[in-house]
C-alpha cells in the first residue's frame, strides 16, 4: 500500500515532503513490528538496545556512554536502567575510579534473553522480506546519504 492509501493524503507538498511523511510512518509501523518481537520477553525496544550495547561492550558502561550509542538517544536512560535492574537485566555498581560514575553490567538473566532473540532473528528479518537484499542494501545507502550533512 502506498503512503496516499495509507494516510488517506493524495497531495504533498512536493516529493522531499512525501518522502519525510513516509519515513516518519515507516518508522512507526517498523517500530510497532518490533515491539511485538519483543513483548514475548517483556522488554521495550530501548532495553533491548541497551541489552545489546552491554552485551556487546564486554565491560560496564556509564549511562552516558550507554545514552551515546543508544539509536534512540532521546529516550531517559537512567530511567530506562531502573526499569532493566527491577527486572534483574542489568547490575548498577560505582565506579571504582570515579565514585560519581556508576557502572552498567549485563546479567546472565539479561544474556539468556538476548540469547533466545537471537535464536528468532529470521523472524525480524520477516519484517523486511517484501525488499530483495539488493533493494535493502540500496535503502541502507539512501538512508545513509540522506543523514550525511
Amino acid at each position: 500500500m502506498g503512503i496516499e492509501q495509507a494516510i488517506q493524503q493524495k497531495n504533498f507538498r512536493n516529493e522531499y515532503n512525501k518522502a519525510m511523511v513516509n519515513i516518519l510512518y515507516t518508522h512507526d509501523w517498523l517500530e510497532n513490528n518490533i515491539k511485538k518481537f519483543l513483548a514475548t520477553e517483556s522488554i521495550t525496544p530501548q532495553q533491548y538496545n541497551i541489552l545489546r550495547i552491554l552485551r556487546g561492550s564486554k565491560e560496564p558502561l556509564s549511562t552516558m556512554q550507554i545514552r551515546e550509542r543508544m539509536l534512540d538517544r532521546m529516550s531517559d536512560t537512567s530511567r530506562v536502567v531502573d526499569r532493566m535492574l527491577l527486572k534483574d537485566l542489568v547490575i548498577k555498581k560505582t565506579n571504582e575510579t570515579d565514585k560519581r560514575l556508576v557502572d552498567i553490567s549485563i546479567t546472565a538473566k539479561g544474556i539468556d534473553i538476548l540469547d533466545k532473540l537471537d535464536n528468532k532473528n529470521i523472524q525480524l528479518d520477516h519484517i523486511m522480506e517484501t525488499l530483495t537484499e539488493e533493494e535493502a542494501k540500496m535503502l541502507n545507502q539512501l538512508l545513509d546519504k540522506l543523514r550525511n550533512d
